[in-house]
């Protein structure tokens, strides 16, 4: 039981004090551009063996109606690690660069702060793509200040954005590790497909594209070895780097599954959560420790590639990455916790990524300040079955890589606007006279996004339009007095 009323009462800094043994450890992977049709356990005609993440959705839950706060990469980590919409922030649309400043604001609670306060040992290892320093333009030669250990990180090792953006090399805490002294031309990828593709620029001599997942791999592992000896709980946050492009699996994993190079990648990542929950056990912590696997947003997969491969690797959903379709957005999400979340269950729960914040707080004992996490909803309830048919929260906000909004309440959605928003063609589309302004779906009746009711009931666009102008207006969907 969560001693809830207890916990309100006393100072989270005494009970970390008197309480830490007892607070669960933490294991966050996040996988990059990763649809859910792309493992077996969501579905069945995958293309691509995924046996650890399977299994690891056997040993606890699957949600199924779990979404990234957005369809692209940025915005969904400002979102994990803050518990806030990333449209509240100075990013409106798109994602960062190699060379973008710190997007975080500074003294703003993350995750990682709010546990470290708590006494928990954190790090992190992978792509943290959130900025790095306050120049306009990166300069690596120098310490760069804010970086993740400015925002609640003890430990840090990985690479500033996605690995097809340059510059390319490893950031060792606030350094680089090596200076990105050589030039890359780049690759344009394989016919077209999008597979070997990153873009030409700075790169460290010694920097090697195809190790960068198994470095981050093996650095996860080694911080949850050395937890082995270690007596405070531990909050890990790994974000790889794939099966985002550049599609480089290593040789052992070419021809693994029958949906080409891309479906090589995913058998790597599934490899590597195999590995990192390895190490978990090797450290005899793993009986105490909620791991959480997500994907940042949906595959980046065309309609080719599905007609080639006949891989579905967003499953039936309607569209891809960076769109506002679900395809775009809707993720797997698999939790696991010993003796707490019972294995083999699935869930219907309405989710964000955003509920990181509010889900770690309420399983470490902690409260959350009251000017942080605006957007996070804790998972708790939902995860260890104490509410299962009880909503978490009210709705998600949606939200495109061009920045076209969308709201989800119950079986409704609503998008702003019409087109994808996205890569999907045709990103927009402007409404001749008399036409529907936008587009509303019923997502339990027809889950792909088909039949436009927008101006069958207008009262549900009236109510869904004043709920998404309410959460805008008010600054948050969280109410104060929500833990």
């Amino acid at each position: 039981m969560l001693r809830r009323s207890f916990l309100q009462t006393l100072p989270a800094a005494a009970w970390a004090a008197q309480h830490t043994a007892a607070r669960p450890n933490i294991l966050y992977v996040l996988a990059d551009d990763m649809g859910s049709g792309d493992l077996g356990c969501y579905n069945p005609e995958s293309k691509i063996p995924t046996p650890n993440l399977d299994r690891l959705a056997s040993q606890g839950v699957r949600f199924t109606d779990m979404h990234s706060p957005s369809s692209v990469c940025t915005p969904t980590r400002y979102g994990i690690l803050t518990g806030r919409y990333c449209w509240r922030s100075s990013l409106k649309s798109g994602v960062l660069q190699g060379y973008s400043p710190n997007l975080i604001e500074p003294g703003r609670p993350t995750v990682a702060s709010l546990l470290k306060n708590a006494g928990y040992n954190t790090a992190a290892f992978g792509k943290w793509h959130l900025g790095l320093g306050t120049a306009a333009k990166t300069d690596y030669s120098k310490p760069l200040h804010p970086c993740p250990t400015d925002h609640g990180f003890e430990t840090f090792y990985g690479i500033p954005a996605s690995l097809d953006m340059p510059p390319y090399l490893w950031v060792d805490q606030d350094h680089a590790a090596e200076p990105p002294s050589a030039e890359t031309p780049g690759d344009t990828g394989l016919g077209g497909s999008q597979g070997r593709f990153y873009r030409g620029g700075a790169i460290s001599p010694s920097f090697k594209i195809d190790e960068v997942l198994p470095t981050t791999t093996r650095k996860a592992e080694e911080f949850l070895r050395a937890r082995k000896a270690a007596a405070n709980p531990f909050f890990l946050y790994v974000p790889l780097t794939a099966p985002h492009t550049p599609w480089a699996p290593k040789p052992e994993h070419q021809g693994k599954s029958r949906a080409g190079l891309y479906g090589d990648f995913v058998t790597q990542v599934d490899d590597s959560v195999g590995r990192i929950l390895a190490a978990l056990e090797q450290s005899g912590r793993a009986a105490n420790t909620l791991v959480l696997f997500a994907s940042d947003n949906g595959a980046y997969w065309k309609p080719a590639n599905s007609v080639e491969t006949g891989h579905r690797a967003n499953a039936n959903l309607r569209g891809m990455k960076a769109d506002i379709y679900d395809g775009g957005h809707r993720i797997p999400f698999l939790a696991r916790w010993p003796g707490r979340i019972t294995p083999g269950g699935v869930s219907k729960q309405l989710g964000c990524l955003t509920d990181l914040c509010a889900t770690a707080a309420e399983v470490a004992g902690i409260g959350l300040p009251r000017d942080s996490a605006e957007d996070s909803f804790s998972l708790a309830p939902a995860l260890l079955g104490t509410r299962p048919a009880t909503a978490v929260r009210e709705a998600v906000i949606h939200h495109s890589a061009q920045g076209l909004f969308a709201v989800r309440r119950g079986p409704w959605k609503l998008a702003l606007g019409r087109g994808s928003g996205g890569f999907t063609q045709p990103a927009a589309i402007t409404p001749a006279a008399g036409e529907p302004q936008g587009e509303l779906y019923n997502m339990a009746d027809d889950p792909q996004e088909t039949r436009n009711l927008w101006a069958d009931k207008p009262e549900i666009v009236q109510s869904l339009t004043a709920l998404l102008d309410q959460y805008r207006s008010d600054g948050r969907s969280r109410p104060l007095l929500t833990r």
